[in-house]
């Protein structure tokens, strides 16, 4: 047990700010601290200070210039930006139809296996979700989700059997849904 009656008082500004429920009071601006160092600058001194002396002012906005700005500096990001999404958006368009082309013909091969030939030109792509008249061993749908998907934009796929370049020619005619065409209009086709 310590019998040592010597106790430590903290300084009275302590005190102070504790009593208060916050934070010891410091010193005013440029007061020295019992130790001898400067304080450093607090919220209240600067807002004392004023905005001439580095202080904060209250309400300050952003000028129209600031504004004017800002804004070309976001209409020069759109310009630069925007194009390069749209060729990712047209390129994955693309690449949707060349992947449903290819499972569209993984199902037409699973139709041939069963069926002992291509679904004909007239029975088209319905084949491979409902049983055409006269086709034996069908034990379809062939398709997981029991419908003919449109291509990316939403346009039927063009099936035609017996194929001019394979045994069946399937295609999606691109987005302006016209034969031929470069880019995003270009024809996706099973052949190539």
């Amino acid at each position: 047990m310590n019998t040592d009656s010597t106790t430590i008082m903290p300084h009275p500004r302590l005190l102070e700010g504790a009593a208060r429920g916050g934070e010891p009071c410091p010193a005013p601006h440029g007061e020295q601290a019992a130790h001898g160092s400067p304080r450093p600058a607090t919220l209240r001194s600067r807002l004392k200070a004023g905005p001439m002396n580095g202080g904060w002012r209250p309400g300050r906005g952003f000028t129209l210039i600031e504004l004017l700005v800002v804004l070309v500096i976001l209409g020069l990001l759109a310009g630069l930006v925007g194009p390069q999404v749209l060729k990712y958006v047209g390129r994955s368009k693309s690449d949707t139809a060349k992947l449903q082309i290819e499972q569209l013909g993984a199902s037409l091969d699973l139709f041939l296996l069963d069926a002992g030939r291509y679904p004909t030109g007239d029975e088209g792509l319905s084949a491979l979700v409902s049983a055409p008249n006269g086709a034996r061993n069908w034990s379809g749908p062939y398709l997981k989700k029991g419908f003919i998907p449109k291509d990316p934009w939403g346009n039927d796929y063009q099936y035609r059997a017996p194929g001019q370049h394979a045994p069946y020619d399937l295609q999606s005619l691109g987005a302006d849904g016209r034969s031929g065409g470069s880019g995003e209009n270009a024809d996706i086709v099973s052949w190539e």
